[in-house]
């Protein structure tokens, strides 16, 4: 007589897509507010991004239900279209502002597609690499490498706020993979000179750093957009004005509803409103290392914690900004802001987590677990149980 062995499946998880779809619902309803008093069509913005989000959920429908194993060999084809766009934009892009990081009539950004192919890349070839990401010459040369050109590409543009996103992401994923402190030490000893560098030498970074540090030197030019946000998060108080009633968004109407909509959030909903949209991410968070926990092999646990961080990072730096705690980027805050780009490959990216919860399995946290957050040997990484699998 023989035993079979059953796995207990995790199915779905319903609650991290409910929290997105209510944060989707909430970025309508903000778009709304605070385009239609500086607009011809006060529908306008709102219905080009409920088109944005059919397109969205599509992404998200087809990401949930693909093999994963075929998305995890199409990781270089991805990854290889992704890098000629970020190629092709600096040539044929675009130019809004200061920056040259557009297609066609500025609604297509390469650069937020390149994160979520190349948060799958890094899952794949970290997954392929197994123990041998601690070694210095298959591991970390071309992990920086690949992560060097990637965002040196991102820089050119310039978006200085997707690079730094994209590198710290990278970076958590090659640190829960496996690599030794020693590597993560010599990366920042590296990256952070690196970092200064661009700083130091571009006008466009220099100017936004200034502006963070002595905002109130210059209020009627490059310090206002940060005296306005701060101003409408002091107007809000604890309730909010209302939706609709907000005024500093008639200030500088330009990026109210993509880079500043946290601040329209804070003035019109209040500190309750705020949050309520923070402890949202920090529910999708939860929820998405859970599914990394559970996820059935490497790639799939290495695939929810690069797509989880994305998420978590971006919102922290748009949250960050919006209340002067960093220097300006252009970083919008995930399924709320207007933008179709950033929407559609976020939601793509909750697919492909959403799929990594379906085919996940019931598991306790031990030392068999998939990663561990302790020190083990001077290191956190994987599991060996989990590699085979």
């Amino acid at each position: 007589m023989t035993t079979r062995r059953t796995t207990n499946r995790t199915g779905v998880d319903y609650a991290l897509l409910l929290a997105v779809i209510v944060l989707i619902t909430l970025g309508l309803i903000m778009v709304y507010s605070a385009t239609f008093p500086v607009t011809k069509d006060p529908l306008h913005y709102l219905k080009r991004q409920l088109l944005w989000v059919v397109l969205g959920a599509a992404a998200l429908a087809v990401a949930a239900r693909i093999d994963l194993r075929f998305v995890r060999r199409m990781a270089p084809t991805l990854m290889g279209v992704a890098f000629l766009a970020l190629v092709a934009v600096l040539a044929i892009g675009v130019a809004k502002g200061n920056a040259q990081s557009w297609f066609g009539d500025g609604s297509v950004q390469p650069s937020e597609f390149a994160k979520l192919a190349f948060i799958i890349y890094i899952a794949a070839w970290l997954a392929s690499k197994g123990d041998e990401i601690r070694d210095v010459t298959y591991g970390l040369v071309p992990f920086a490498i690949l992560l060097g050109v990637v965002t040196g590409l991102i820089v050119l543009e310039p978006d200085l706020g997707a690079a730094v996103l994209v590198l710290i992401t990278a970076g958590s994923m090659f640190f829960i993979a496996g690599a030794e402190i020693s590597q993560l030490i010599i990366g920042l000893l590296t990256g952070v000179p690196a970092l200064l560098a661009i700083i130091l030498t571009s006008d466009y970074a220099r100017a936004r750093v200034q502006v963070f540090l002595h905002p109130e030197a210059d209020l009627q030019g490059a310090g206002y957009q940060v005296h306005t946000i701060l101003v409408a998060l002091r107007m809000g108080g604890l309730f909010g004005r209302g939706l609709g009633a907000g005024t500093q968004k008639l200030v500088d109407p330009l990026v109210h509803h993509t880079d500043t909509i946290f601040a329209v959030i804070g003035e019109e909903m209040g500190l309750v409103g705020c949050l309520i949209v923070i402890g949202l991410f920090l529910f999708i968070a939860y929820r998405g290392l859970r599914v990394a926990f559970r996820a059935q092999d490497t790639f799939g646990t290495l695939l929810a914690l690069g797509v989880t961080c994305w998420f978590a990072y971006q919102a922290i730096v748009h949250v960050a900004v919006n209340t002067a705690t960093l220097p300006f980027t252009g970083l919008t805050l995930p399924f709320v802001s207007y933008g179709g780009s950033s929407l559609v490959s976020c939601m793509a990216g909750l697919g492909l987590l959403l799929n990594v919860s379906r085919t996940g399995v019931e598991r306790k946290f031990r030392s068999s677990a998939p990663f561990a957050f302790g020190w083990r040997n001077g290191r956190p990484r994987l599991s060996s149980a989990h590699r085979r699998g």
